[in-house]
């Protein structure tokens, strides 16, 4: 039976299996990688000009991106994406009234909220299990990069010139597209055999033997399609119910914990507790790029459930400590110390969401859907994403205006409930196939 098949792989790794892995070559995987973290460069040089009209559109890619990628494949998304991104840049350049720039604004929020879902789950898709961490967290470097070096590069020259620059990682996308194959387990949820072999030996390497993981991915596929074909709705039953809960759990945990709201107010938190704002921005932009790069090279070594408790750990002590330097200068106590409290609280909370919240949530959301709910759940996934992200930021000033320490506790509190999450409902995936994945999860 297709469903022995699958089982099979969840015991340990033969010698023979570790030998064939040694024989793949992984310089298309890398280039394939490259090409698709370009969206991800464009994504973030769109989030510099983060406002409500770009989140809706984002909200609005983040609810079609699913269904797109099922049906015009990986690469036809990621050129949807790239062709929304650069009419919006363009719109944006030309702009002399508000409609337009408004209209380019959108139409960029869109093509990131497209971007958002589709990196992750196009590089998952192709990437050995080996190397899948490291090359899906590449994402969230990417996205940092763009941001920070947007952002200094806004200091330098006008808005203008800005928007055409942001187009550029746009065009190295669609011109990449062409040299790097379609996520293999697409081509054969959708039948197409021939472009399947040629694609999973193009990606492993022309001396590889791909006959163990092509058989792998085709038993658990054709196992799928026996099932009923799934809608929306159909997420909520209890043979999908622990994906679910933890994709889309984990993109709670990962917005609601206060990470907008610290991300946008870096300056006026660092000047609200007497710290110059401009050196507290550049410090969070250096910080943030070097640890996330760091996660990637270890996240597929320690595992990612491990350095998403110490993340999150992290996020509540970061969060601890600022408000307690807010509540010091409230109530005009040991005034010395609240600038140095409130610098260790905003750089240790930037240093434990990059170490694993940051990326984590996104590799794991691309690991644990089954194909053939992939679209919807990535889609509800990515939606509760960027509400939560939009949802915070609106909140953030309204919430300090109420109490500036009790922010922060809130935001503690939140975070010491991921820990609990996590705990209870985080499945360790490193160095599983993404079919052994699913069908532990999923049964």
């Amino acid at each position: 039976m297709a469903q022995d098949k699958i089982q099979t792989p969840l015991v340990a790794q033969t010698s023979d299996e570790k030998h064939e892995s040694n024989k793949c070559s992984n310089f298309m995987v890398y280039l394939t990688t490259f090409v698709a973290v370009c969206g991800s460069f464009a994504f973030g040089s769109c989030y510099s000009l983060f406002g409500s009209i770009l989140t809706f559109g984002a909200m609005i890619g983040a609810i079609t991106s699913g269904p797109i990628a099922d049906f015009v494949g990986r690469k036809g998304a990621l050129r949807i994406s790239s062709a929304f991104c650069s009419v919006g840049w363009l719109a944006i350049y030309f702009a002399e009234g508000l409609v337009v720039l408004d209209m380019g604004r959108l139409a960029t929020g869109y093509g990131m909220g497209v971007f958002s879902y589709v990196v992750p789950v196009f590089i998952a898709e192709i990437a050995p299990k080996n190397l899948r961490g490291m090359l899906t967290a590449a994402n969230q470097l990417m996205i940092c990069a763009a941001v920070s070096l947007s952002f200094v590069i806004g200091t330098m020259i006008q808005w203008r010139i800005l928007a055409l620059i942001g187009m550029v990682p746009c065009v190295v996308l669609v011109i990449g597209l062409f040299f790097v194959p379609e996520s293999p387990r697409w081509l054969a949820k959708t039948g197409n055999q021939k472009q399947f072999w040629i694609a999973l030996r193009k990606l492993r390497g022309k001396n590889a033997d791909i006959s163990d993981e092509a058989d792998e991915i085709q038993d658990y596929i054709e196992t799928l399609e026996k099932l009923p074909k799934t809608k929306l709705w159909d997420l909520f039953q209890r043979r999908y119910s622990r994906s679910v809960i933890v994709g889309v759990g984990l993109m709670v945990c990962q917005q609601f914990g206060g990470i907008n709201g610290v991300c946008f107010y870096t300056s006026s938190i660092f000047e609200s507790a007497g710290f110059p704002g401009d050196l507290g921005t550049i410090i969070y932009a250096l910080v943030q790029i070097v640890v996330t790069a760091l996660n990637a090279l270890f996240l597929d070594k320690a595992g990612r459930k491990p350095l998403l408790l110490v993340s999150a750990t992290g996020l509540v002590l970061g969060c601890l400590t600022t408000a307690l330097s807010f509540y010091l200068k409230t109530y005009e106590i040991g005034l010395s110390t609240v600038p140095a409290l409130a610098v260790t609280g905003i750089l240790l909370y930037i240093v434990s969401f990059s170490a694993g919240m940051g990326a984590i949530p996104w590799v794991i959301m691309s690991e644990v859907f089954p194909i053939n709910i992939k679209g919807a759940a990535g889609s509800l996934a990515t939606l509760v994403n960027w509400f939560g992200a939009w949802a915070i930021s609106f909140t953030f000033n309204f919430l300090l205006s109420w109490s500036s320490y009790g922010t922060f506790i809130v935001y503690a509190a939140i975070n010491a409930g991921a820990i609990v999450f996590v705990i209870k409902m985080v499945p360790e995936t490193k160095g599983r196939t993404l079919e052994q994945i699913q069908a532990a999860i999923n049964g």
